[in-house]
């Protein structure tokens, strides 16, 4: 069980996919504007991880046995197709969400950070319970950053910022400091 605690924490804060390893920038960058947005397309990135997660250890285990160069284009068309069923039912359930994240709702599809995770996955070995356990922390971290990101964003546009910095640049000096506090926690967890 500590097992399973210490992959979903490394993975949410160590090793987070956005502030450690810079996977899903366009996301990150792009949808980060509101609070709300940034939380649903981070919750969206979870569902799609873990379905990933899922059919990666199922593939990896029965179908890609002796068959291993087969690997990264199965990963694709999984994590296409759970994209355009997400993408489907947000259209379905909630047209004023579908309509707030726009055209970032299929680039879930060319996200980095979920086919990341599926090799990522892959190279560590990880079973069905520990891969699952590994696409929690990630997409639960990724969802982390997104919503630091939006809630820093907001309150820079109410706070008194020299025009010279003001969009691009601001976005991009927080990123870089949510980064470097999020590498503390890697001193942190290794001085225990």
């Amino acid at each position: 069980m500590s097992d399973l605690l210490w992959i979903f924490i490394s993975t949410l804060l160590i090793n987070n996919f956005v502030l450690a390893y810079f996977l899903g920038i366009c996301p990150f960058l792009g949808v980060s504007q509101r609070l709300d947005t940034a939380f649903r397309l981070g919750m969206a990135t979870v569902f799609v991880m873990l379905i990933t997660a899922f059919c990666v250890w199922f593939l990896n285990t029965y179908i890609l046995i002796h068959a291993p160069y087969l690997r990264l284009i199965s990963f694709i068309v999984v994590i296409a197709s759970t994209v355009q069923f997400i993408e489907m039912v947000i259209k379905k359930l909630s047209p004023a969400l579908f309509k707030a994240l726009g055209i970032f709702l299929p680039l879930i599809t060319t996200n980095c950070a979920i086919l990341g995770l599926a090799i990522f996955t892959t190279n560590k070995g990880y079973g069905l319970v520990q891969g699952l356990v590994y696409a929690l922390g990630a997409g639960l971290g990724f969802t982390l950053a997104l919503v630091l990101m939006a809630g820093l964003r907001q309150e820079t546009e109410l706070a008194p910022v020299p025009r010279l910095i003001r969009g691009t640049a601001m976005n991009l000096i927080i990123a870089g400091i949510l980064s470097t506090a999020f590498m503390g926690f890697a001193g942190l967890f290794s001085a225990t």
